[in-house]
């Protein structure tokens, strides 16, 4: 199970008990809020794209949506997401559990600007029931991501 990598990744960190387990659904933004107790805003959405031929993943707040030209422009391709049905073979997730940490090597992590207005964020934990609560700085080191990116839209 994704979830249990995820512990296990956290736990090189002794961080394993801060993996947030739900008797509920956490699959969308909205039942991730309820589960965790904060704003939409504040959940982690991780989408899955393909850049070429290589996935990668976009972390952004809960009530941001993908900007089509400014995706363009970063990437220098149309955004083309990863089918639900090839996103845990590509990633190592399945979709609603999807998050940047314990996944497939060389996929690249990309957090969007959205996310820096956050104290803490809640991003999946690897499955549809899981979350954890990290500062900016402690998302960048855990999720060793590649860069900041802009290409999130409808945010406040």
């Amino acid at each position: 199970m994704s979830i249990e990598k995820v512990k296990e990744y956290f736990d090189q960190f002794g961080m394993k008990d801060r993996v947030l387990e739900f008797d509920r659904s956490s699959e969308t933004v909205e039942l991730a809020a309820q589960a965790v107790g904060c704003e939409p805003k504040q959940i982690t959405k991780t989408m899955s794209f393909f850049v070429g031929d290589e996935p990668i993943l976009i972390c952004l707040a809960g009530d941001a949506k993908i900007a089509n030209a400014k995706y363009k422009k970063e990437f220098g391709t149309k955004a083309k997401m990863i089918s639900l049905d090839d996103v845990e073979e590509f990633i190592g997730h399945q979709v609603g559990g999807v998050c940047p940490f314990a996944i497939k090597e060389g996929v690249k992590v990309y957090l969007d600007e959205s996310l820096k207005r956050f104290e803490t964020v809640y991003p999946a934990a690897g499955s549809g029931n899981s979350a954890i609560e990290l500062t900016i700085p402690e998302l960048e080191k855990y999720s060793n991501y590649t860069k900041w990116i802009d290409i999130a839209k409808d945010w406040e």
